[in-house]
């Protein structure tokens, strides 16, 4: 006679014999093809990705109370562990992932550095207000712009104002601003060039959306493609994104352009895909798509930044100020709730998807959205914590649910 236990202890052999790949090695096929290999129950999970059931399931009760829609998915040694959503959350839903997209913007950069290398050759040092770069910035209304380099507006150390209320940090220390007009979705490319400065160049940081949208203009300048079609043919068709866009649509505005600062819309297990290529230092199977010192720098103090922990569009937590998840953590976060987090030392990636009902509209992308039931219509908000440099946004739960996937791993 088998016991309970032996047959379990089979078939979690053959589970992992069937898998046959280790996470070095394991690159998920597209969703169409099957998608993510996962595991059966929490033995399996244990033993194949080395994650406790009961713990992931506590962090995804605090995911849900955190936003109005959403999900949390969760990978470990290449093992899609967790997927479960809530509200208009739903894997084949494409939401504005806000600010998350500006993570998208500085890899595609990444992969323009090395690309074009020939046209861009000082890289990140290159000062990029130049007629070659950004003929639409000229005449110049501030003379410093012309020392603005690529690497600072990758960082938001451009000087550049930042959004509404954000204020300004030099050194750690921050510094109130008080709100000026920012970009316009009317003329997205101008009203980014021309937002104030309020100071000088690598003199201090301010959370500010321009800089990564005028960053997009250099890629769109020296690539000769779209903002969106680079990231098509160089990073969605090689992961094997399904249906995707950029929230272009905006009423009675369409823009001609994506927002280097967001709103890119992806469905969930493609931002994973996103994750895991970051996790692998930017190699894709046999392909190194991204360079891999540029992955690396993500995930780092940067020289272009010593104010604060942010590097290349990610934060970062190499200082510790998110006491329980590992210093080599990296993540980027939106407004409503989204974030997408890369631990490299636990082997683990993470996408706590969020939104609010009008992040979900199908009008936004072009792209048919999911149908919802209203189970979500009446939730209320929890209070929120203020990023530690004092950001817009506040919290929405995202430091404490990396915490609690971290604190899930066993081994």
């Amino acid at each position: 006679m088998i016991t309970t236990s032996r047959c379990c202890l089979i078939t979690l052999t053959l589970l992992l014999a069937g898998a046959g790949l280790h996470a070095a090695d394991y690159f998920p096929p597209p969703d169409a093809e099957g998608g993510w290999r996962t595991v059966a129950d929490a033995s399996a999970m244990r033993a194949a990705a080395g994650m406790d059931k009961v713990k992931l399931d506590q962090a995804y009760e605090q995911a849900q109370r955190c936003c109005q829609n959403g999900g949390l998915l969760v990978v470990r040694h290449g093992y899609l562990v967790l997927e479960r959503y809530w509200g208009r959350g739903n894997r084949m839903a494409n939401p504005d992932m806000a600010s998350t997209g500006k993570a998208f913007t500085s890899i595609a950069c990444g992969i323009m550095l090395e690309e074009k290398h020939a046209q861009i050759p000082d890289g990140l040092d290159q000062k990029v207000f130049t007629p070659a770069y950004l003929p639409e910035a000229f005449p110049l209304d501030d003379p410093r712009r012309a020392d603005i380099t690529l690497g600072q507006l990758l960082c938001m150390t451009g000087g550049y104002h930042g959004e509404g209320t954000a204020p300004g940090v030099v050194n750690g220390a921050v510094v109130p601003l008080k709100p000026v007009p920012g970009q316009d979705l009317k003329d997205l490319d101008l009203s980014s060039l021309h937002t104030v400065l309020w100071t000088n160049p690598g003199a201090g940081y301010s959370y500010s959306s321009p800089e990564p949208h005028i960053a997009s203009m250099v890629l769109r300048r020296v690539t000769g493609m779209e903002l969106k079609d680079y990231i098509n043919e160089r990073i969605g068709k090689p992961l094997g994104w399904g249906a995707w866009n950029y929230c272009l649509f905006r009423g009675a505005i369409t823009l001609p352009h994506a927002n280097g600062a967001g709103s890119i819309a992806l469905h969930a297990t493609d931002a994973m895909r996103f994750a895991y290529l970051l996790l692998h230092q930017g190699r894709w199977k046999e392909k190194q798509i991204v360079p891999s010192d540029y992955v690396e720098k993500c995930g780092k103090p940067s020289p272009y930044n010593p104010h604060c922990p942010f590097s290349l569009m990610f934060e970062n937590n190499s200082d510790g100020h998110v006491a329980g998840a590992p210093k080599d953590a990296y993540w980027k976060s939106g407004a409503g709730g989204f974030c997408l987090y890369v631990v490299p030392s636990l082997d683990l990636v993470l996408y706590k998807m969020g939104g609010n009902d009008g992040q979900y509209k199908e009008e936004l992308t072009g792209i048919p959205q999911p149908a919802y039931d209203g189970s979500r219509d009446s939730w209320k908000p929890i209070p929120r914590t203020p990023f530690h440099d004092g950001s817009l946004g506040g919290d929405d739960g995202l430091r404490r649910v990396l915490e609690m996937v971290s604190a899930a791993t066993l081994d």
